[in-house]
């Protein structure tokens, strides 16, 4: 095979690994009914005029599947993480005891499950039109190629190939969060 066509797969392969990479991450936020620290991993904190991450001003736990438990590093930064989350609009309501601020997450209402499946769906669907993006970019590339006929049909099938593999890789990933979600 040569290098051109090499480069162009590999071009595709490293676009369709950053849609998966960004899928991942935005499942991530999609909270399941369980308490995970991720659930929080959208909130900034203004930390002396800056915006900065809550993950970077405090510790956040799970103490259990239903609670999350933030200890700032700061004790003077408690009502700012407390007014962070309220403005994030996540649908919680911090608990502040002057140490730490603890959330209860309600358990997801059946409605509420559903919803989230949708938006999970509407992710991966995004993440698969990336896929696709990256396979028309890298056939674009391979007909402005040099290359024989054959080599060209050959290279286009390559890529077909390794778009398939991603897409059901995507089909898995939306299906074991669906579970997730769906399960009570």
């Amino acid at each position: 095979m040569n290098e051109e066509i090499e480069f162009i797969l590999d071009t595709a392969k490293e676009a369709m690994d950053k849609a998966i990479a960004h899928l991942e991450k935005e499942l991530k936020t999609i909270r399941a009914g369980k308490a995970t620290p991720a659930m929080l991993s959208t909130v900034m904190v203004d930390y002396y005029g800056s915006q900065t991450p809550l993950s970077q001003v405090a510790n956040v736990n799970t103490p259990d599947a239903r609670t999350l438990s933030i200890q700032p590093w700061e004790k003077n930064m408690l009502q700012e993480i407390e007014k962070a989350i309220q403005i994030a609009n996540l649908g919680f309501n911090p608990m502040n005891n002057g140490d730490v601020i603890m959330i209860n997450v309600p358990p997801l209402t059946e409605e509420r499950r559903k919803n989230l499946a949708k938006q999970a769906k509407a992710e991966a669907e995004d993440a698969k039109v990336g896929i696709r993006s990256a396979r028309k970019e890298a056939n674009n590339d391979l007909k402005k190629a040099d290359i024989s006929e054959d080599l060209l049909k050959n290279s286009e099938a390559d890529v077909q190939e390794l778009t398939n593999k991603y897409i059901k890789l995507i089909d898995d990933k939306l299906a074991t969060k669906e579970k997730e979600i769906l399960t009570i």
